[in-house]
């Protein structure tokens, strides 16, 4: 029978309750970033096999959406903070010592739906704005003909239209689609188990996700380079290391939102 994994270090509450823990979590060191995928690890090798079968679960289902145009990524953005706020609470049931189950990923279709719900529409709604200030820029830069020739799938018009029209201004579009990506992702980051754990409503939980992230910039930085490294050596072996990797990524945003907000409720 699985065991609890072996207790994290952590650091605990100051004082032991939850009211110790400032709005926006801790500030944590930089080496804290680094952790986090140990823990990970920590957690991914009590249940293997229920964490592999999560992966291949998941997996399944994102690549069923996006079969289906525009509808299926739609609904796989409106999937996303329900099942991970399922997988924050297998992770805390391992850190409690119970066990994973594979009914953990559909853990987030319980009470708290409704908030996860508007959590996933005010996640959509970002995307939405950032496609719309991305796509006009874009129009602005490259001209219509191109961006249509683009979306319709024509690649090699739409890439000597590109070559041509490629200059300074559309470098700037990508970089401002970049800073309009990051702080979405901060926002969105922590929020799912902000919902379910700490019984946040969906749109304070992006903020203090959001302000918890920039509170951590180092420790986020060390943690984005080690993931990258990891990603790499995960896809050497014909991508099968990500069957490991993505279930060791989940069980890392849950160590990260222990480290930040502490373990109450």
């Amino acid at each position: 029978m699985d065991t609890p994994p072996p207790a994290t270090t952590i650091p605990p509450l100051p004082s032991g309750s939850s009211a110790s823990v400032p709005t926006a979590g801790w500030a944590v060191g930089a080496g804290r970033g680094g952790a986090w995928w140990s823990e990970g690890w920590r957690y991914f090798t009590v249940s293997p096999v229920i964490w592999i079968v999560i992966a291949i679960l998941y997996l399944a289902i994102m690549i069923g959406l996006c079969v289906i145009p525009v509808i299926g990524q739609i609904a796989s953005m409106l999937l996303h903070p329900a099942l991970t706020a399922g997988l924050m609470l297998g992770c805390r049931a391992q850190d409690r010592g119970g066990e994973l189950t594979v009914g953990h990923m559909f853990a987030g279709f319980g009470e708290r739906l409704s908030q996860l719900v508007v959590l996933a529409l005010l996640y959509l709604a970002g995307w939405i704005v950032i496609w719309l200030i991305t796509l006009s820029l874009l129009v602005a830069v490259i001209g219509a003909g191109t961006l249509g020739a683009l979306l319709s799938g024509d690649m090699m018009r739409a890439g000597f239209a590109m070559l041509s029209a490629l200059s300074l201004g559309a470098l700037v579009v990508l970089l401002v689609a970049l800073l309009l990506v990051v702080p979405l992702l901060m926002a969105i980051w922590f929020a799912p188990a902000l919902v379910v754990l700490r019984g946040d409503e969906p749109f304070a939980a992006m903020k203090t996700s959001f302000n918890a992230c920039l509170r951590n910039v180092p420790p986020f930085l060390v943690y984005g380079l080690v993931g990258l490294l990891l990603a790499i050596l995960a896809t050497i072996p014909l991508g099968l290391g990500w069957f490991v990797l993505a279930p060791v990524y989940a069980a890392s945003i849950y160590a990260g939102y222990k480290d930040i907000f502490g373990d109450a409720a």
